[in-house]
């Protein structure tokens, strides 16, 4: 037994810990029962909530699934076990000229996890999500069968394991469909906004000439002033730099570093700073794509308690006042988050049943764990969402009312046929019940 944490820190349970290093015997080992308890795969824990804990049950660690099975270096084509982090295909295959074609906030993710959260980046509108490029999956069902799915290979099946939360079975490996690319660097431009107008302005005027967008939003002011950014690969630039070392947060210190006192003097410089440096630029990637792996375990910086992430996607037709709404509560309620991301997500549908991305405006923040104000805070951003028919991105959660859940995800029930019996965490019997 062992004490596993999400990315939130919100709680550290005992977990029956079983290592997986060799996909040939994934199905003996998942099989093995630990007092009765239901299973569920984790990787690098960078979920926030409870979507891969299973406290007092066996969390089946994936991270030892991570070898390269094959690549085509003709049509970038790569097959790979579950545990590969995406950070190292990126550092591999970008100087081969290959690059993954959609990756989230941060790199220290693994394949399987990317597929079951069916992640997103900073190029919905062009790219969509994660499961858009994956090709293949081989899945493990707790029973011991194995299910072969893909685009064109048992599609029901690959529609529920893509933002399947992992409740479909153990995701073996995959094959991606990797994208060409000149190289590491990136053309950018920083843009303030002063309002939310004018973030919806930016953000429409640069989905046809720009392939990254994203901004930082000032939720503690009501106004909605924040910085977009925006990107394009550059194709001239083709030298890979000495990357430097990450820094790590050292410790936990024993209160919450975000707080009232820091809140609006670091959103306040933060702005000011971006503001005056607004300019056009080359980036490497991973700053751009990445900003927070360079503070390793930054985690620690809110404190014993812990800290939530709520992430909401709302319809763009209420988008721009849903979105003013949930900034008057947040600059109400004093609470603040400084890592607050505004974006918009392509008109797309999503692959995946339970897949997050839908066609609007995505607002990502997070709170120090201020116990029952917080909780406040956050049930009044879900009566926002709810009543703009918006829904909440469950690898983010840690306490989303199942009502809000189920109006969210209307294909729920056809999902339910695929569950994997065997397989159960803190977010299913929350949200579904076991």
């Amino acid at each position: 037994m062992k004490p596993i944490s999400s990315w939130g820190c919100l709680s550290h349970e005992d977990h029956h810990v079983v290592p997986l290093n060799d996909r040939f015997r994934a199905a003996e080992v998942i099989q093995a029962r630990y007092d009765g308890h239901l299973g569920i795969a984790h990787g690098m824990g960078r979920s926030y909530g409870d979507i891969a804990l299973n406290p007092s049950g066996p969390l089946w660690l994936t991270t030892g699934l991570n070898h390269l099975i094959h690549f085509d270096e003709k049509t970038g084509r790569l097959r790979c076990e579950a545990g590969v982090l995406l950070r190292d295909i990126q550092r591999l295959f970008i100087p081969r000229g290959w690059i993954l074609p959609v990756t989230p906030g941060t790199q220290m993710v693994t394949v399987g996890g990317a597929i079951a959260n069916d992640i997103h980046g900073k190029n919905h509108h062009l790219l969509g999500s994660f499961g858009d490029h994956v090709q293949y999956i081989r899945l493990m069902r707790t029973d011991g069968t194995e299910i072969e799915c893909g685009p064109g290979q048992n599609a029901d099946w690959f529609a529920a394991t893509v933002g399947g939360m992992g409740l479909t079975g153990l995701i073996l490996e995959a094959e991606i469909q990797m994208r060409p690319t000149n190289g590491p660097w990136l053309d950018t431009e920083t843009i303030p906004y002063s309002n939310l107008s004018e973030f919806f302005e930016l953000a429409d005027s640069s989905e046809k000439d720009w392939e990254y967008t994203v901004s930082w939003i000032d939720c503690m002011s009501n106004k909605g002033q924040g910085i977009f950014m925006r990107a394009n690969p550059n194709n001239e630039l083709k030298d890979t730099p000495k990357m430097k070392a990450e820094k790590k947060m050292p410790f936990v210190p024993p209160i919450s570093l975000v707080n009232s006192l820091t809140l609006r003097p670091f959103n306040f410089a933060y702005y000011n700073l971006k503001k005056y440096k607004a300019s056009m630029g080359v980036v490497h990637y991973e700053p751009f794509f990445y900003p927070l792996d360079k503070l390793l375990e930054w985690n620690r910086m809110y404190g014993p308690k812990g800290f939530f992430q709520y992430q909401s996607v709302i319809p763009r037709n209420v988008g721009q006042d849903a979105t003013q709404a949930m900034l008057k509560e947040i600059e109400k309620s004093g609470e603040g988050s400084f890592l607050a991301v505004l974006k918009t997500f392509g008109n797309r549908e999503s692959i995946g049943m339970l897949s997050f991305p839908e066609p609007g405006v995505t607002l990502a923040l997070d709170f120090p764990n201020h116990e029952s104000r917080t909780h406040k805070l956050l049930d009044r951003l879900d009566a926002i969402v709810k009543e703009a028919k918006g829904r909440i991105y469950p690898a983010k959660d840690a306490r989303m009312p199942r009502e809000l859940f189920e109006a969210g995800y209307p294909k729920l029930n056809e999902f339910l046929k695929y569950r994997d019996a065997g397989m159960s965490s803190s977010l299913s019997r929350r949200l579904l019940g076991s």
